[in-house]
């Protein structure tokens, strides 16, 4: 089903395949003949040292850490990619804890940079035809409604509304008419639906949201006539799917064997990959929220970004195609300030921020339901009002199942509880009341149905069990928010492609790599996935195909569903699962989920 997808120990005649796809071929140093031998399956999946539990425990209880390294040690340790080396590390010096940390805050900036450099370049080299200015409402109201599919989401501003022209974040610092509301707005929970990104180009072709550095399948697309952008913004418009390209490295423990790339962007030494391990490899991922950004424990779908003050210069220098050094001091502040952050998160805290005020910040959850009606009536805690309260309760590893909880607090395994008093709601007042009571049942479902939980990387082989009896909330375990509250990608299979590729999913039209691990645990291993996640940062092939888990609330405006919009309505989400994980749901249970999911 998907799970690790390793294809086979070897390439086929011993060598890699020098053609990558159909598409052009590629003139660079060849990859080292014979892949290294002899690791097995145990030693892949763990090391023979004791579980990540114990290790964890065992960091914790030496206080003296924080008292010689302070907040900012504890900072960078929480900020760390989640492993077997950073566990072991732990447990052995916390000196050595410390360097492993500042070596991945490195590494990810290293790769940052080198994305926006890359963008800066194309942009001289496949300039826009047109330069239109986003168009933004004067106000957002402290509290804004906007309809979805089904009722309607809004969004809540505990300080009051925000006027657009005194706020960066919806001003063009950039080059291409863009700003951060292009791609972040209420209608889709501050993400981009591919609905009304459709809508968007049937309008206006040349809004700024279709861009080629990365609105199009690649920088160098035509886009000479109507036909022509249609073609070349087709995965922003049938998946809301923005192009993200990230440097290979000589250090990574995995090179290219081979790319399919549909659209030839890989396998352009000016656009792509130059080598087997240099290069650029472009990836196609969904906008993540800007709303509710205070419950986050990691920043972008692969952890790349430190916090939010740097991603908003990274954004407008990248995606707005801003002039260095970008966005000012102020203006940051600005950005962040609307999103929900005070203090950057150089001064010792984990997460997206360091300060998160009553005062400050959006918070968007489904307010309204067309079957259900108001998602506060009768004792339910629906809407946005209550998470602007809550943000204040949350710290990372606020409920994490295996221990991470910096508090000592064991996991409460009832995530959500919003909808508890529709659980026992008479049978007056008609499809209203049945329509609640339904979605408290899929509350439930979503809380204590047992999954059988296989194969995902970042915690079946951390923990070196290969089955963990768990649930929903194992994974989405932040109360009432539904991310995970510490900083922990896994690969439950979405990146899969050929005969691994996930159940229910529709990866058609996103490139296939094919990667060899040449050193590490992995070595002498192929995976194929339509994205390398978190290894594009750490460079190991124990990271391939990890992401974050995302915040939920708001669900019901941002389909399509997961990193590469591979799901298009919740109804593939919850089919993907179920067949991922064979948990046998029936269709009560499944109609159930979904309405609940809906109602977030």
């Amino acid at each position: 089903m998907g799970q690790n997808n390793v294809i086979h120990d070897v390439p086929k005649a011993g060598k890699p395949r020098r053609d990558f796809g159909n598409r052009g071929g590629l003139i660079g140093p060849g990859l080292q003949r014979e892949p290294r031998r002899g690791t097995t399956s145990s030693q892949q999946n763990h090391t023979a040292e004791s579980s990540f539990r114990r290790n964890w425990r065992a960091w914790r209880s030496a206080s003296s850490l924080r008292i010689r390294f302070g907040l900012l040690a504890l900072a960078v340790l929480l900020a760390a990619p989640l492993g077997p080396s950073w566990a072991d590390a732990a447990v052995a010096s916390a000196d050595a804890e410390v360097a492993s940390a500042a070596a991945a805050v490195a590494s990810a900036a290293a790769a940052v940079a080198s994305e926006i450099a890359q963008k800066q370049k194309l942009r001289a080299l496949f300039p826009d035809p047109t330069a239109s200015v986003q168009t933004t409402p004067p106000v957002i109201p402290q509290l804004q409604i906007d309809g979805d599919s089904s009722g309607m989401i809004a969004t809540f501003q505990p300080n009051g509304s925000t006027l657009t022209a005194n706020n960066a974040f919806f001003q063009n610092l950039g080059s291409n008419g863009r700003t951060c509301f292009t791609c972040h707005q209420p209608q889709d929970g501050w993400s981009l639906s591919a609905q009304h990104a459709q809508a968007r180009f049937n309008s206006d072709p040349n809004d700024p949201l279709f861009r080629r550095v990365d609105g199009a399948t690649c920088p160098s697309a035509d886009v000479s006539t109507l036909a022509a952008q249609r073609a070349a913004y087709s995965l922003l418009t049938n998946k809301g799917l923005i192009r993200v390209g990230l440097p290979m490295q000589p250090t990574m423990e995995f090179q290219i064997l081979d790319v399919n790339d549909p659209y030839g962007c890989d396998n352009n030494p000016i656009t792509g990959l130059t080598g087997w391990n240099s290069g650029i490899l472009s990836f196609y991922r969904r906008p993540p929220p800007s709303t509710n950004l205070g419950f986050l424990s990691t920043i972008m779908w692969d952890g790349r970004e430190p916090d939010l003050f740097h991603q908003a210069v990274d954004a407008t220098l990248g995606h707005a195609e801003a002039n260095p050094p970008g966005p000012s001091p102020n203006q940051q502040q600005q950005i962040v300030t609307f999103e929900g952050c005070t203090t950057a998160n150089n001064s010792g805290a984990s997460g997206a921020c360091a300060s998160i005020p009553t005062s400050a910040g959006i918070f968007t959850a489904q307010l309204h339901d067309n079957a259900a009606g108001e998602l506060t009536a009768a004792g339910a805690n629906g809407g946005p009002a209550a998470l602007a309260t809550s943000v204040t309760k949350f710290f990372i590893g606020i409920n994490d199942p295996l221990g991470l909880n910096p508090r000592g607090a064991a996991f409460n395994r009832m995530i959500f509880d919003i909808y508890n008093p529709w659980a026992d709601l008479n049978g007056q007042g008609g499809g209203a009341v049945a329509a609640r009571r339904a979605i408290a049942r899929g509350q439930q479902v979503f809380n204590s149905v047992a999954i059988n939980i296989t194969g995902v990387g970042g915690l079946n082989d951390l923990l070196n069990q290969p089955s963990i009896s768990g649930s929903c909330g194992t994974c989405h375990d932040t109360p009432d928010v539904g991310n995970h509250s510490v900083k922990a990608p896994l690969n439950i299979g979405i990146a899969n492609a050929g005969p691994n590729r996930p159940p229910a999913l529709d990866i058609s039209g996103l490139p296939v790599f094919t990667l060899w691990c040449t050193s590490g645990p992995s070595a002498g291993k192929t995976f194929q996935v339509t994205d390398v996640g978190r290894a594009m940062i750490s460079g190991k092939c124990a990271d391939i195909g990890k992401v974050k888990g995302p915040v939920l609330r708001g669900l019901a405006a941002r389909a399509p569903y997961f990193h590469n919009g591979s799901a298009a309505t919740l109804s593939d989400v919850v089919e993907f699962y179920n067949q991922r994980f064979g948990i046998d749901l029936t269709a009560q249970q499944k109609a159930d989920l979904i309405a609940f999911l809906n109602a977030l």
